[in-house]
């Protein structure tokens, strides 16, 4: 398999994933700042996904899955022994599948006036940080009540992308002091071997 990323987006999750579960993936990387978008290869990614943005996985098959949500989850099912994400049909299944769908509407995108659009304006970025604080103050609750991570005791796709997103707050201007179990969820999942190698390979700072 081979995934098409960009440093510092939300491919970083389904990298996390994969290594995670130990499953082989190949890495291209997409320079999405410069029209076209092309690929390492000289590929213009519009080929392999017309939305042309990241994450965007090609099976061994040659097919293409996009979409961050749906890529996590189909690497974590070819590894059912990782417990990366609940067995199909289970209540446990929807929840994670829920934790995904609440980071993907209510956290990613929102962070789009600082990484994607500056120039929707400092009015935008105040609404948004607002919205965040609120969504950061429900996922900083759930973690005091029933973490460590997302899903109990055990590390999940969506501590992944849960990470992966949060990770971006520094960039906003977005203090986490306030949140403290959720300060100490990065702290952990970003110690974790999978997450140091997947965010080096990457090209991203990791920490000390």
């Amino acid at each position: 398999m081979k995934l098409y990323y960009a440093p510092g987006t939300c491919a970083l999750s389904p990298h996390i994933v994969a290594l995670e579960a130990g499953i082989p993936i190949e890495l291209e990387r997409v320079d999405i700042r410069k029209t076209p978008h092309l690929t390492e290869a000289g590929v213009d990614f519009a080929v392999i996904n017309p939305n042309l943005y990241v994450p965007a996985l090609e099976l061994d098959d040659g097919s293409v899955l996009t979409e961050g949500t749906a890529i996590v989850q189909l690497i974590a099912d070819l590894k059912p022994d990782a417990g990366l994400v609940p067995a199909f049909g289970s209540p446990e299944r929807y929840r994670l599948q829920s934790w995904l769908n609440f980071i993907a509407t209510e956290l990613h995108k929102v962070y789009s006036p600082w990484l994607f659009h500056p120039e929707y304006g400092t009015q935008a970025q105040d609404v948004a940080r607002t919205k965040i604080t609120e969504r950061l103050e429900f996922a900083e609750d759930h973690l005091a009540r029933s973490g460590p991570f997302l899903m109990g005791d055990r590390f999940s796709a969506a501590d992944a992308y849960l990470f992966t997103i949060v990770g971006w707050s520094e960039f906003a201007k977005i203090d986490l002091a306030a949140f403290p179990h959720l300060r100490d969820f990065m702290s952990r999942v970003g110690a974790r071997p999978a997450v140091r190698a997947a965010m080096a390979a990457e090209g991203m700072k990791v920490a000390a």
